[in-house]
């Protein structure tokens, strides 16, 4: 058995209790688990002070001196702290415990050398330091700690239960005198030879041990490496074998419906973004491969015609096409769109569509059913709804899915086990990803982007204004309303929190009654818990253009598409992220007028919360955008909390490790065209490797 295998209680110093604290609270099961521990940061203890070089920083140092004297100094109320004096040859200093002072009494040695450790503070002229780490210089001289000291992550019960940093360093120091620092190579020396990397051996010693800063650069450097390589092998290898594997339908016409509607009836001249990607799908769509493709754009680059025309393709095909979308408001959208597009009228084109949400009623249901499983159907627009087993399909060959972030996987999954072959996917986006998660996440998609706007579109300007600013942005919109526009105000909250002070939605909107009072001016509101039937009454009065001024909560932030409103007001702005902000911004500017954003926040504001404004009124580009909001968030974070578990990295990091990533991309790709089964000699233990990460369920084998 691999040693690596052995489960932690049998490693000397750990045993059942500490075993079972170490599995709950930070998932380490075996010996490998703890191996790969690695620290959050490190302590540098190459350096010895001495004790006339003391400031006032409050940071951490190690001396060696030796205790002269000990004693108690009561404090009043029966507590007392223990002082030692403490010198070496420049000075002298305080050490002080208020805790375990009997213990520390009885083991302390007077005048013998000790290196201690910890954070120096100053009281008038004395410097003292409570608490230290405290070594005996002989053991020091001998231990196998290095002069960079690891801090392990831990959590407050494992702290509470007395295994510290400390504990887990000798862990690790037991860890490597029992497998002898004999941990098997699994990269190719080609790649060692070319990347200059160090040896995993070399790797794994000074990541725990590190002898100095360079060494634990090149450790870090080479873990990195090997962890996001094979991520990659593994994304590649899963897209090659699904090319391979699943047989798609192929779509081998491109017939009278996409021509008729391309050549006659494009409301628009398509950009040239929009032919490269329809470019690109409609090879997907010939080969024998099934497609699975992510489309990313920005709000109002037009995905949903690229859409429509790969539907009309599906159609000259023989195949149905289904269209799913979060919310009821995203579906009624796409619905309404795209019916208008395909009107017989003025397209002069013959499909039938219908729309399926939680709110159709029962009988029109019946009617849908028969006719998507007797194939008189050709395009279904709906939301979750589609995944009812109810929904069965005569010859599915299409699924588009919009905010695929917002979709499970399992739910996915359903979707393809309607069809007797999977049908072809497209996932499109309106969240830009950045490049690094693109890579990592849909590393086994095919990613297309639309990274132009159609023309006469002009860019949103967008401006930061605070709340004492009000009376001019009022103004504002006063005149944009006079010219005809219409207005948003977007408000974070609905019911103030008592902590906060953020203008709930109703002050705002009853604020806003005042200041735009009737009959020269009315206004809609919607928020997330008003009926559905409600909110559409509100929602169409709105882009019917009955009233001047919407006021809602993020409800609108995927969705509504009224041409004629040209001003965002975003309330708080603060309260917001990037990539929510870009996407409220998205809803203005879908006319032909100059539209306009105004971010409000009190003038109270965290270095977070200024770069996001100053992105916001710096750029429109939602790549640019989504790339800061990766720095200021994480990724956890930025794909929401269906995918937050995703990559549960053990040392790279996909922000600040992305140029590692692509290094690491490159390299598997050039590996797997050149030996994609891995079965040349110098790959053996590449593949060995390989096969042993495949059988584990590590999270990336579930992604997209």
């Amino acid at each position: 058995m691999n040693l690596l295998e052995t489960p932690i209680e049998y490693l000397k110093g750990v045993g059942p209790q500490r075993g079972d604290l170490l599995r709950k609270e930070l998932g380490i099961h075996k010996y490998a688990d703890l191996l790969n521990l690695f620290p959050n940061r490190y302590i540098d203890r190459t350096r010895y002070y001495k004790i006339n070089e003391l400031q006032n920083s409050n940071s951490e140092v190690q001396i060696v001196g030796k205790i002269i004297n000990i004693k108690t100094v009561e404090q009043g109320k029966g507590r007392s702290r223990l002082v030692a004096t403490f010198i070496d040859d420049t000075g002298q200093m305080e050490l002080v415990w208020f805790q375990g002072q009997k213990w520390i009494r009885e083991s302390i040695k007077i005048n013998v050398p000790y290196v201690i450790f910890g954070k120096v503070t100053q009281f008038g002229a004395t410097y003292n330091m409570a608490h230290p780490e405290m070594e005996l210089l002989e053991e020091h001289k001998t231990s196998l700690r290095s002069a960079m000291q690891p801090v392990y992550p831990s959590t407050e019960k494992l702290a509470n239960k007395g295994i510290s940093n400390k504990v887990i360093n000798k862990m690790m120091q037991q860890l490597f005198v029992e497998t002898q620092v004999l941990f098997s190579e699994n990269l190719p020396n080609y790649l060692l030879d070319e990347l200059k990397l160090i040896p995993k051996n070399a790797a794994l010693f000074n990541i725990h041990f590190p002898k100095s800063q360079d060494l634990l650069a090149k450790a870090q450097f080479r873990l990195k490496f090997e962890e996001l390589f094979f991520i990659q092998l593994q994304l590649i290898t899963k897209n090659l074998i699904r090319k391979h594997k699943i047989k798609g339908m192929p779509f081998e016409k491109v017939g009278e419906n996409f021509n008729n509607f391309y050549k006659n009836h494009l409301p628009f001249d398509l950009t040239n973004a929009q032919k490269r990607v329809l470019k690109e799908i409609r090879n997907d769509l010939g080969s024998n491969a099934q497609m699975n493709r992510l489309l990313q754009g920005d709000v109002g680059s037009g995905k949903t015609i690229v859409a429509l025309m790969c539907m009309l393709l599906a159609k000259d095909n023989g195949f149905q096409s289904c269209l799913m979308a979060p919310t009821e408001i995203l579906a009624n959208q796409h619905f309404n769109g795209l019916s208008e597009l395909l009107n017989p009228e003025t397209s002069g084109l013959n499909i039938s569509i219908k729309i399926l949400t939680g709110s159709t009623k029962t009988a029109e249901r019946k009617i849908i059913h028969e006719a998507l499983e007797n194939g008189t159907l050709d395009i279904i627009i709906g939301t979750h709804a589609l995944l009812e087993d109810k929904v069965q399909f005569q010859n599915l060959g299409l699924a588009i899915i919009d905010e695929q972030h917002r979709f499970g996987v399992e739910q996915r999954s359903k979707l393809w086990g309607k069809a007797s072959i999977p049908p072809h996917v497209l996932v499109m986006t309106a969240t830009p990803i950045p490049r690094t998660l693109a890579m990592s996440l849909y590393g086994d998609l095919d990613i297309s982007v639309i990274d132009e706007l159609p023309p006469g579109r002009k860019p949103i300007q967008t401006v930061h204004r605070y709340d004492s600013n009000r009376l001019k942005v009022w103004k504002f919109l006063k005149d944009e309303i006079a010219k005809g526009r219409q207005v948003y105000i977007v408000y974070p909250l609905i019911q103030e929190s008592e902590k906060m002070d953020y203008k709930d939605l109703m002050d705002g909107y009853e604020s806003i009654s005042r200041d735009f009072p009737l009959p020269q001016y009315s206004i809609s509101i919607v928020y997330g818990k008003m009926k559905p039937a409600d909110k559409d009454e509100e929602m169409r009065r709105f882009s019917e253009g009955k009233t001047n001024i919407m006021v809602a909560t993020t409800v609108i932030e995927v969705g509504v598409n009224v041409p004629n409103a040209s001003v965002m007001v975003i309330e708080s702005a603060e309260r917001f992220g990037l990539s929510q902000l870009h996407q409220l911004r998205g809803r203005v500017g879908r006319g032909a007028e100059q539209s306009y954003c105004i971010l409000m926040t009190s003038h109270k504001l965290s270095n977070d919360s200024k770069i996001r404004m100053e992105t916001m009124v710096r750029t429109n580009d939602g790549f640019e955008i989504s790339e800061v909001d990766l720095k200021l968030r994480g990724p956890g974070d930025i794909m929401g909390k269906q995918q937050s578990g995703v990559l549960n990295l053990q040392i790279a990091d996909l922000v600040k490790d992305k140029d590692i990533l692509q290094l690491a991309r490159h390299h598997a790709i050039k590996l797997l065209k050149e030996d994609a089964p891995m079965e040349k000699p110098e790959h053996a233990k590449l593949r060995a490797a390989f096969i042993e990460l495949s059988k584990k369920k590590i999270i990336w084998n579930y992604i997209s």
